[in-house]
């Protein structure tokens, strides 16, 4: 698979299908029944992955864990309104955990970024791995990267957060914090690969090309 019909398939998977199966179930089950469909993509793609490829998606997982955060409060809170407040606060510790992963020698991004090579081709973990502890240039990149995403995901929260503040139509809300969600991860994603074209162009030989 070409680099762009894998950008386009992480789209799809990470964003367009949980989105889809959303609209598509809410009508019929509601807010909580939508959130669990938005799920099953990410749920079977996460499966496949691991059986075919023996491959772990890290950004799929962490797609997944925050339609989980979202789905737990809806589940464990009966007032819509309440929920439209711990929602977004709940939601909001994955982007803390971009964050605080910063203090660590090794970000959340490069999980990411290790998992995207470990699934281009066998053996390209190593290098990748090699490349991070010799390339400085690299080591700044990706802690820039995983403090867009941590400063992304929270601003997310925190404007969700302030429209259940400012409005009072929880329904109208829950559809607007849905696609506020998943449009943030969609331009999150859209960034960090055209930030990866910049990264192969610093050492083409430290990444496989196709």
């Amino acid at each position: 698979m070409n680099i762009r019909a894998r950008y386009l398939s992480a789209i799809c998977i990470n964003v367009l299908f949980p989105w889809l199966a959303y609209h598509l179930a809410y009508p019929q089950w509601g807010h909580l029944g939508a959130l669990a469909a938005s799920t099953l993509p990410l749920i079977a793609w996460m499966t496949w992955d691991l059986l075919r490829f023996s491959h772990f998606d890290a950004l799929s997982a962490i797609v997944l864990v925050g339609t989980l955060f979202s789905l737990a409060v809806s589940f464990f809170i009966d007032n819509p309104r309440t929920r439209l407040f711990e929602e977004p606060v709940i939601s909001g510790l994955i982007g803390i955990a971009f964050l605080i992963s910063l203090a660590f020698p090794r970000p959340l991004v490069f999980y990411l970024g290790r998992s995207t090579i470990a699934r281009e081709q066998d053996g390209e973990t190593a290098r990748f791995e090699q490349w991070w502890r010799d390339n400085p240039s690299l080591v700044a990149v990706i802690r820039r990267m995983t403090l867009v995403w941590g400063l992304g995901l929270t601003a997310e929260n925190a404007v969700r957060l302030l429209l259940n503040i400012e409005w009072e139509d929880a329904a109208w809300i829950a559809g607007v914090s849905t696609i506020l969600r998943y449009a943030t991860y969609g331009v999150l994603m859209l960034w960090t690969f055209l930030k990866r074209r910049r990264i192969k162009r610093m050492s083409p030989s430290a990444l496989p090309a196709k």
